[in-house]
């Protein structure tokens, strides 16, 4: 019976993604919903109660795979530059590739129109930044003048306006492309001596390919 229940939410769920990446919040209906997955709207509101509840759902799931994800390169031997670009490319991959993420991503942009309170990455994404620049700092890697949170909060939005307008940026590039050229960039203020190509290089290495 549980695991009736999590399939029929997990499909209840990547139903509603698909949606809201295509139509938006405001264009997508329970009945869509239905529709699409094949499960009844009674069975919509059992498992979720609300529209409202299954976007917050969505967005929730977003988040949740981003703590394990940087739990994987915790290691102390790679340095916090290189963890910082590392991790950008695995979140990144996930907003440009996984529905649910491309989905989390628009509902949070279009939050003003979703009666409940859409949880926000900034805090907890500002926090983890500011840790490996502050750990920079330390190793004598950071530029001098650069104070770790401010400078994390930037750069948190910043990669998030990247990523999620990347539809939207002219040139067609690939996201990792586009990437490649923003760290390139954003790496030249925060290298205590800068070679942003070469940190770029070794972080690119320690990227696990893509199955």
């Amino acid at each position: 019976m549980q695991d009736r229940a999590h399939a029929t939410r997990k499909a209840l769920l990547e139903s509603a993604a698909h949606l809201f990446v295509e139509r938006g919040y405001a264009g997508t209906s329970v009945n869509d919903i239905s529709d699409h997955s094949g499960k009844t709207s009674g069975a919509i509101y059992f498992h979720y109660s609300s529209k409202e509840k299954l976007a917050l759902a969505v967005v929730r799931e977003q988040f949740s795979t981003w703590p394990q994800l940087a739990a994987s390169y915790a290691s102390p031997d790679m340095p916090p530059f290189e963890k910082l670009i590392v991790l950008s490319f695995g979140i990144a991959r996930s907003l440009n590739e996984d529905v649910v993420a491309r989905a989390g991503a628009r509902l949070w942009a279009e939050r003003r129109g979703i009666e409940a309170a859409v949880p926000t990455p900034f805090d907890a994404w500002a926090l983890s930044v500011t840790r490996l620049l502050a750990e920079a700092r330390t190793r004598g890697e950071l530029a001098p003048g650069v104070e770790p949170s401010a400078a994390a909060v930037t750069l948190v939005c910043a990669f998030y306006g990247l990523c999620t307008l990347a539809d939207d940026l002219p040139g067609g590039r690939d996201w990792r492309e586009r990437l490649d050229h923003w760290w390139l960039l954003i790496l030249k203020s925060l290298q205590a001596d800068p070679d942003p190509a070469a940190l770029l290089a070794r972080a690119r290495a320690r990227i696990p390919a893509q199955p």
